[in-house]
């Protein structure tokens, strides 16, 4: 199953390069409205109000109010479970982050200068000034990567994020599909046991983070274990003095979707009251 993952910058072509490479390979293209009515499900915000954030579009109320670890994860478990699906293109929202450690998806990012991504929407939108242009691309650029900073506290103008990196100023829409196409049917993306069972892994991690979060709160590090997942094989390790916790941490997983197996390596430390 091909996974292709992409950035989605304003008025660099990309939603067409994407929508060729789709077509070519066969593939679904997941649109925002999708991502966002399950990401909302979630953490029980409205869909406006995700799509707002994501976007980087909150007021500062929505902003102050958010669960940012919460909003990382749901988003996470979310293009997870998307992927694992196979045959799919999914723009934007972290993707290239959540997916480049996964060695079958393909991590695309489509740019262009300024004064290209300037010329083109002026065409689109039928602006007289390319200051107004420029102004719209700023701006959309700074809400989308601070979006992606504050959840993942990454640089989305990172090539290392990225399997390949195309200026569609130099290069043809055409072309970018082409080498896209290519680079997605080659041995170096081909899926196979071992990226099939990483990929499983990751989605059982957020599923497993994502009980944690519902069953102990958001804040679960305070918890004093760390969940680590291989083969469907949950290890649960760190310390904590509360060992009922430990007992309803290993129920608990043993319900998580994909999980096999729950591996306790939680040391109950006794507490001891400090003498006065």
């Amino acid at each position: 199953m091909t996974v292709i993952a992409m950035t989605r910058e304003m008025a660099t072509r990309g939603s067409e390069v994407a929508t060729g490479v789709a077509e070519r390979l066969g593939l679904s293209i997941i649109h925002h409205e999708i991502v966002e009515h399950e990401i909302a499900e979630r953490p029980g915000m409205s869909e406006g109000a995700v799509h707002r954030i994501l976007e980087g579009e909150a007021s500062l109320l929505e902003r102050w109010k958010l669960d940012r670890q919460r909003m990382s994860r749901c988003t996470a478990q979310e293009i997870l479970e998307l992927a694992a699906r196979g045959n799919v293109v999914i723009r934007g929202w972290g993707a290239t982050h959540i997916l480049k450690s996964i060695p079958q998806v393909l991590c695309v990012r489509i740019c262009a200068p300024m004064p290209f991504r300037e010329k083109l929407l002026m065409q689109r939108r039928g602006l007289k000034e390319a200051a107004s242009a420029r102004h719209a691309i700023e701006c959309s650029d700074a809400a989308h990567n601070g979006t992606i900073q504050r959840l993942f506290g990454i640089d989305w103008e990172d090539s290392h994020l990225y399997s390949i990196v195309l200026n569609t100023a130099r290069v043809p829409v055409e072309d970018c599909v082409a080498q896209i196409v290519r680079l997605a049917e080659s041995p170096a993306f081909e899926e196979t046991e071992q990226s099939r069972g990483a990929l499983k892994d990751e989605l059982i991690l957020a599923r497993v983070h994502d009980a944690i979060d519902d069953r102990f709160g958001s804040d679960s590090l305070h918890l004093g274990f760390e969940a680590h997942v291989s083969a469907g094989t949950v290890t649960l390790t760190g310390a904590t003095t509360d060992e009922k916790l430990i007992v309803d941490a290993v129920r608990l997983l043993h319900g998580v979707a994909g999980v096999r197996r729950v591996e306790s390596r939680i040391s109950h430390v006794a507490f001891v009251p400090h003498a006065h």
